[in-house]
């Protein structure tokens, strides 16, 4: 798969892109990052990219003539498996379904927003979808171009070690949180493992991870928890109240 990111900070991903999964799976030749200077496509002598909004306001927009023109420079043709997306704060939500959605892409380009936004009809008539990837404003679209890259690469066949790994964690198959997850020693400052954990039963060790996984979603991000495992989720997290509560000793 190529990415293709368009901005007008690209020493911004130099390292970005070189360390952990993504900088293995690009060594490796299963991934590929093109980093474009959007001022490439400027011309003037300045390398003008962005304006003043009609209307008034404050701060500057890009400008649609320079992304129009690099996208079309990047892929003269426009094709199945390619997409052009806008990461902006007015954009739909960025998740795991549409980082899984992406992993099958043949090219993405991420265009990175700046300023106080880009010309509208970028998004309208260039743009396949406009995306977030959470509800804050950042100074600029890098850091959601390299979230958007790294959720997706490591969803892509052969970058990860174990494909299971992609599998069993956060926002998985049936939408979850991933399970608490406990390593050596068994016992840190009187806190210690559940015992379930150390038993050897790996059935039983099944079954306490997906009710736990369920009070975990039920506690931080209820929102996820789907309405049969409401019940699940309810019950261990009234259990673990009441193990923490120090009137129950």
């Amino acid at each position: 798969m190529i990415f293709h990111v368009l901005t007008i900070f690209p020493d911004f991903f130099r390292a970005a892109f070189e360390q952990g999964v993504v900088g293995k799976a690009r060594a490796a030749g299963l991934l590929e990052i093109r980093v474009h200077d959007l001022r490439d496509w400027t011309r003037d002598r300045h390398r003008t990219v962005d304006d003043r909004p009609f209307g008034g306001g404050e701060g500057m927009l890009l400008k649609a003539g320079p992304i129009f023109e690099a996208v079309e420079a990047i892929w003269p043709e426009r094709g199945a498996g390619k997409r052009v997306v806008l990461l902006s704060a007015q954009g739909a939500k960025f998740d795991q379904a549409r980082a899984r959605e992406f992993s099958s892409l043949r090219e993405l380009v991420l265009i990175c927003g700046r300023y106080e936004g880009v010309d509208e009809r970028v998004a309208q008539h260039l743009a396949d979808e406009e995306l977030s990837v959470g509800d804050y404003v950042l100074s600029g679209g890098e850091l959601p171009a390299a979230i958007v890259i790294d959720a997706t690469a490591r969803l892509i066949a052969g970058v990860l070690g174990n494909e299971n790994s992609a599998v069993e964690e956060s926002f998985g198959e049936e939408g979850l949180l991933d399970c608490p997850q406990y390593t050596r020693p068994a016992e840190f400052r009187g806190w210690t493992v559940p015992e379930v954990l150390i038993g050897g039963n790996h059935e039983e060790i099944r079954k306490w991870r997906r009710r736990a996984a369920a009070e975990k979603t039920s506690r931080n991000r209820p929102d996820l928890l789907p309405d049969e495992m409401k019940s699940v989720g309810e019950e261990e997290h009234a259990k673990r109240s009441d193990d923490q509560d120090p009137e129950q000793e």
